[in-house]
């Protein structure tokens, strides 16, 4: 039996891994935080995500409601993540972390600190998009630069973070692939009078809107035809189901930094 704390239980993606966690035979549910004063803090798990209560309550002290755990959960915000990760790098407890939105200092940290205890950080855990970056990396491997490449992601308007994390992982896949260095190869925006298109770019544009759970797509374009692909995520249980993959996989690991290209055996 694993047993596994979800902080951010309160949230879009915490809810739906402590919901599907509850459906698991294998996988126990032992502990649940949020942020100071929010304000299912002492109640029971179960209400806060709408289910049966399960005897277990809701923490602001992950130390708390970790205490039990194997294994925690963490798809909050980078401020709230780092601060678990040195949780974690202090008792050696496995994470699995879906964060976004880390800023360059905020990742080197998150690194330095999840080399201390098995962690799988991955921006996207679906099983679809860690297929659809292999593939990508393939597609710009075989088609080379005389195709360019167009990356177009498009989120719920409520995402704080753009390009999302997957958008630009995507990006640094396809440019590590073609020969290219991401952060001179990178284009955000285009406006005005902006000329002829270069010829190692690769476009990242942004929609936001409604309630889109996520949708990516990569463009090759080349003269004469060009080769799509695109992965629409249809509800966030892709990446709860992801995640509770991930958490059975890293479960006795050697401490250090995994992604699910790993868990997945790609």
């Amino acid at each position: 039996m694993i047993k596994v704390c979800v902080t951010g239980i309160a949230g879009r993606m915490g809810g739906r891994i402590a919901s599907l966690v509850l459906q698991e035979g294998d996988i126990k549910m032992v502990g649940a935080t949020e942020g100071e004063g929010h304000p299912t803090i002492g109640d029971d798990v179960g209400k806060a995500i709408g289910v049966d209560a399960i005897n277990v309550r809701v923490s602001n002290n992950l130390e708390e409601a970790a205490s039990k755990a194997d294994i925690i959960v963490d798809f909050t915000t980078p401020v709230a993540t780092l601060k678990n990760a040195k949780y974690s790098s202090m008792t050696r407890k496995p994470m699995i972390i879906g964060t976004t939105g880390f800023s360059s200092k905020e990742q080197k940290e998150l690194e330095t600190l999840a080399r201390q205890f098995p962690c799988v950080i991955s921006p996207n855990m679906s099983i679809g998009v860690n297929v659809m970056f292999e593939i990508s990396k393939q597609l710009a491997q075989l088609l080379g630069n005389e195709f360019d490449i167009e990356i177009i992601e498009a989120h719920h308007r409520k995402k704080v973070d753009s390009p999302s994390a997957t958008a630009i992982k995507l990006g640094e896949i396809v440019a590590d692939a073609s020969g290219r260095e991401f952060k001179s190869a990178a284009k955000f925006e285009r406006y005005g009078h902006i000329g002829e298109r270069k010829p190692n770019e690769i476009g990242i544009q942004t929609i936001r809107g409604g309630d889109i759970v996520g949708e990516h797509t990569i463009m090759f374009c080349g003269l004469g035809e060009r080769l799509e692909l695109t992965h629409k995520a249809l509800n966030r249980d892709i990446f709860a189901r992801g995640a509770i993959h991930a958490l059975r996989w890293v479960v006795g690991k050697p401490p250090g930094i995994y992604s699910m290209k790993d868990v997945m055996g790609i």
